[in-house]
């Protein structure tokens, strides 16, 4: 069936991208078409100069993720007069045969909004009442280090520094529920986390954020320390439900 005069069957996925994670957001966008098969295996994506222009964002920005993209295998890249961006496979496939991706997201099922959506109460609040708090001394020492040690770790690390980092947040919020109940979730959602690629531009974002996170909750701003920790996690976020949903 052919489609009605005037749709536009990429309009969905390609609205402009609004947030502060603007390459996660726009990776998410991307892995929206291929999921989607808006633009099926094989077929070419739209043009790079149209790409940033329906998602407002710069070519550099575009550029890095279908990088992320080629690298994952899922695009594959050609040059010359019938060149441009080619969908080589379904995001299904980006981890080994696709196998535990597709088993993990199955068990997932709904939940994925509903865990993104409890960790982000979690944090959001854990991150205020911490700033509220203002640590000083030894515990003010200890969010410096576990930054310190998330820059500075590897891939093979990163993912471990990042949790004591946000683990050391919710235990300085001085409830200690609050700190046993983000580690449960921390949990699931490293779980999700191991099933997708690790992605430089995000994590390089990611560590921008953690400072200003901790620069808010060292300078006892609650307001700020909540909108710091809300815009990190909405990066997670996005490539998570591009990956997954």
């Amino acid at each position: 069936m052919s489609e009605a005069v005037g749709v536009d069957p990429l309009a969905a996925a390609l609205r402009p991208v609004r947030s502060g994670n603007t390459f996660e957001e726009t990776v998410e966008r991307l892995l929206q078409l291929i999921r989607l098969a808006l633009v099926p295996v094989g077929e070419r994506f739209p043009p790079e100069r149209e790409l940033a222009d329906r998602l407002q964002v710069s070519r550099v920005t575009l550029r890095e993720a279908l990088k992320v993209l080629q690298d994952s295998g899922l695009l594959e890249v050609r040059r010359g007069r019938y060149g441009g961006a080619f969908v080589l496979a379904s995001p299904d496939v980006v981890s080994g045969d696709g196998t535990e991706l597709r088993r993990r997201a199955e068990l997932l099922g709904d939940r994925l909004e509903d865990t993104l959506l409890f960790r982000e109460v979690l944090e959001v609040g854990a991150a205020e009442l911490c700033a509220a708090r203002r640590p000083v001394g030894a515990d003010a020492q200890r969010l410096r280090d576990c930054l310190a040690a998330t820059c500075a770790s590897g891939p093979a690390d990163y993912r471990r520094h990042d949790t004591r980092l946000h683990l050391a947040i919710a235990e300085l919020s001085g409830s200690p529920s609050v700190a046993a109940q983000y580690a449960a979730v921390r949990a699931t959602v490293n779980e999700l986390l191991d099933c997708i690629p690790l992605l430089p531009p995000n994590l390089e974002h990611s560590e921008r954020q953690h400072g200003e996170l901790l620069d808010a909750i060292l300078a006892g701003d609650p307001e700020r320390a909540r909108t710091a920790m809300r815009e990190h996690l909405a990066g997670t976020g996005a490539l998570l439900r591009g990956f997954l949903s």
